[in-house]
């Protein structure tokens, strides 16, 4: 098995013509062979016709002895084949030489009997040796036939010498081509060899460089650029798990670093109970805060590697929403938020329960810190169609312009108002994302700077 592909295809194009010209070689050979035969046929006909006229003549002559105009004939035409003969119908009337070939009587035969020309080979011993025309003709009221017969040695010859023409071509001409067809697929494959160079080159620390190909075929810039749309990709995806690794490396180190620090001060020296409380409740604090955050990461990669299932059951939408709305009543409530919820019938739906609370709690959080005081939350519930909308809009401080192609990106945030003193960790909104598609599910938002934000979640039933 030939395993270069340099080779593979020389070896394809060495296939392709040398059937192109072996097929090519037996049609003119063939042609060649039909058009010697049928020249020879011709020159038969016409000696046999002149033959006959000289008969004729010398029949005349000889007051209607055929056997003596016959032999007349056939000595003043001094013809060059190996037979000429006259039949008086099947009856031999003079020969040039013996006729005692089974063939030659059978031609003169089926000539006398339909009035027409007709042609044989003669071979003996299964080896071709002459072609024969028997020409039949009528003076008054006899009929005669004449044959001539010719040797085929100068046809067989000429046809030797194409064959062996052919024969020293085929290997010349296949060498010619298979070292051509190398030089081509060599030079037609360069280009490969210099993507190969330089993809070797890249690595993940110059993810930012492209293949360059010069000015080649039009099918290999198509492999260079969707290569250079790969790398593109990689470069995206390499830059933010470096940034999600920071992140995440950042958000991380704050509450450790709070938590090593409290207790640091609380072993330095002996203290009261109350100050031991006081350390303990921080440390309680920024431990739930890491475990919150760890929780997060842990479900963001196992989607990232498919490994969720969801926990299919059946329930009310409206139930749902109205649980979340009653677990943030109290934080509405104390930053003079007013919160309301709105949902008219019934909405039986199939899903992942927790997640789908997990999915709104973000929301309503979201909504609810990024919303100054005397503002308003609103939680809107409705079915369209197919499909459930589920609503949260605030009169927060919105989304910048320029923030909100990477809202859903992880760990993301805007704007200082959006920082980690508020309590998040720019992870909410790509866990709404996630768990909304993978309820066959989108999510999209609306918002104006100062005015408020709407984040809309479309679910099929």
């Amino acid at each position: 098995m030939i395993k270069s592909f340099r080779l593979q295809l020389t070896a394809w194009y060495l296939l392709l013509f040398a059937v192109l010209f072996v097929g090519f070689s037996l049609f003119l050979y063939g042609l060649l062979a039909r058009g010697l035969h049928k020249r020879l046929d011709e020159s038969l006909s016409s000696q046999a016709r002149t033959a006959s006229g000289l008969f004729q003549d010398e029949l005349g002559e000889h007051n209607g002895d055929a056997p003596a105009a016959a032999a007349e004939a056939i000595s003043e035409m001094n013809f060059r084949g190996a037979l000429l003969a006259v039949f008086a119908e099947k009856t031999l009337l003079a020969a040039s030489t013996a006729v005692d070939d089974r063939a030659l009587l059978d031609v003169v035969g089926q000539a006398a009997a339909g009035q027409r020309e007709a042609y044989a080979t003669i071979s003996r011993r299964g080896k071709t040796k002459a072609r024969a025309a028997a020409y039949p003709f009528q003076i008054g009221s006899r009929r005669y036939v004449l044959l001539v017969a010719e040797s085929l040695a100068a046809t067989r010859e000429e046809l030797a010498l194409v064959r062996g023409v052919l024969y020293v071509a085929l290997p010349l001409f296949l060498l010619i081509a298979g070292a051509g067809g190398f030089v081509l697929t060599t030079r037609s494959l360069a280009p490969l060899r210099w993507m190969a160079e330089q993809a070797r080159a890249i690595t993940d620390k110059n993810l930012n460089r492209r293949l360059d190909i010069g000015a080649a075929h039009e099918e290999l810039r198509v492999l260079a650029d969707s290569f250079n749309e790969l790398l593109s990709r990689l470069d995206q995806s390499f830059e933010t798990m470096r940034r999600f690794v920071a992140d995440a490396s950042h958000e991380l180190r704050t509450p450790l670093s709070v938590i090593r620090g409290e207790a640091d001060v609380a072993l330095a020296q002996d203290r009261s109970s109350g100050e031991y409380q006081e350390s303990l409740a921080i440390i309680q604090d920024e431990a739930r805060r890491l475990s919150r955050l760890i929780d997060d990461l842990l479900n963001l990669a196992r989607a990232d590697a498919g490994h969720v299932n969801l926990r299919v059951e059946e329930f009310y939408l409206n139930d749902l929403l109205a649980d979340c709305c009653r677990v943030f009543q109290g934080a509405a409530s104390v930053k003079n938020i007013s919160l309301e919820c709105l949902f008219s019938d019934d909405i039986a739906f199939r899903g992942d329960q927790e997640l789908l609370r997990r999915l709104m709690l973000n929301l309503l959080d979201n909504a609810i810190r990024y919303t100054p005081p005397g503002g308003k939350v609103t939680a809107k519930l409705e079915t369209v169609g197919s499909e459930v909308r589920i609503q949260v809009a605030d009169t927060g401080i919105g989304i910048p312009p320029e923030a909100a192609p990477h809202i859903f990106e992880r760990f993301y945030r805007g704007d200082q108002a959006r920082s980690r003193q508020n309590g998040g960790f720019g992870l909410g909104l790509s866990i709404v994302k996630w768990i909304a598609e993978s309820h066959r599910g989108a999510v999209d938002f609306t918002s104006l700077p100062g005015e408020g934000t709407t984040f809309t979640v479309l679910l099929h039933q």
